[in-house]
């Protein structure tokens, strides 16, 4: 590959994933504040799954690079930026354009890398990991001893949370598909069938006084069955609509939705919490918060992941030019970690 050129994906509208598009142009130099990173892993994320079908609540207008984390090294820094960075790996929340040999960072947001990491090992803790870390550690608070349920606990984020929450002190409820039963018996979770079991049954059977919290992904009515499904005092964090994915009309319904029914909870007299977790929560109003309480969660998370208390959960790796394998895989549901893309 020539140095001087940059590879990137492109998704040029609502496609299957042979739809995607593989584009070169010249790599770009950083300007003033930023950093030139050159990939060395980026993920295949269910956000990806969502916007090749123009259902991701926020996306941009096609045509664009998709690309929601990396890890990388920094290749070169712009004026205003300490030149020991060069060679430092970092990882960095992108939302779009990880998909690509080479990406232009703030440096503000590029967080360093612990040594001994793999960057496919690493990378699967950066979306995932903070997404896990900020639920469970920012939100629901659950204290040691305390019980959750995780849905799609062999899911990326579920993986990591259920591992998170163990290393705590938490016991740990997850929904699962058999075939991934095993798996999280290892890890210490109880599993639950959501394929052939009445989940919420099982959980009163499991847990009779409710559950401190419920983490769910799935959206639509699964929520309700999580809000039920609480103790007093327990906390739903809902972060997607998996069940929606494959639905036509608004991309924001699903979500306007979920915000409605939050609000409702919290209005009403009780004393169970619910949000929604979004994770670029705070970075318009108070930038410099939202990327020091990022740098410093990512940085724990990166550190537990350094320490053994999580394992990083490599599905599969694919070089960047086969990205419509790597996606068509990630949204098969046949795996359990994360698909990588590499250069």
């Amino acid at each position: 590959m020539n140095p001087e050129q940059l590879t990137e994906i492109v998704l040029p509208g609502v496609v299957q994933p042979e739809g995607l598009q593989l584009r070169h142009r010249p790599v770009p130099a950083p300007g003033p504040g930023q950093v030139l990173v050159r990939m060395e892993a980026t993920g295949v994320s269910f956000a990806e799954q969502q916007m090749r079908r123009g259902r991701y609540y926020d996306q941009p207008p096609f045509p664009f690079v998709p690309g929601y984390d990396l890890v990388g090294t920094v290749d070169r820094v712009g004026e205003g930026v300490d030149a020991s960075l060069v060679g430092t790996r970092v990882a960095a929340l992108t939302k779009t354009g990880g998909w690509a040999s080479h990406l232009l960072l703030d440096a503000a947001d590029a967080v360093p890398v612990p040594a001994g990491l793999r960057p496919a090992e690493a990378e699967t803790a950066v979306l995932n990991g903070i997404t896990a870390w900020q639920m469970l550690h920012r939100k629901a608070r659950v204290a040691k001893g305390g019980t959750i349920l995780v849905h799609g606990a062999s899911g990326g984020v579920g993986s990591v949370l259920v591992q998170l929450a163990r290393a705590a002190g938490i016991q740990v409820i997850g929904t699962a598909s058999a075939r991934h039963h095993d798996a999280l018996r290892a890890l210490d979770v109880t599993p639950v069938d959501y394929r052939t079991e009445d989940v919420p049954a099982r959980v009163r059977e499991l847990a009779p006084d409710g559950v401190d919290a419920v983490f769910d992904h799935v959206g639509g009515p699964s929520v309700l069955d999580s809000w039920r499904m609480l103790a007093p005092g327990g906390t739903l964090v809902a972060y997607g609509s998996a069940s929606t994915r494959d639905d036509t009309g608004s991309k924001q319904w699903p979500v306007l939705k979920l915000l409605g029914r939050v609000w409702w909870w919290n209005s009403l007299p009780n004393r169970r919490h619910a949000y929604f977790f979004n994770v670029w929560a705070g970075r318009a109003l108070t930038p410099a918060r939202f990327r020091a309480r990022l740098r410093a969660d990512l940085g724990e998370v990166l550190a537990a992941l350094r320490r053994g208390e999580i394992t990083a959960r490599v599905a599969a790796e694919f070089p960047l030019a086969e990205a419509a394998e790597a996606l068509r895989l990630a949204e098969s549901g046949t795996v359990s970690g994360k698909v990588i893309l590499t250069p």
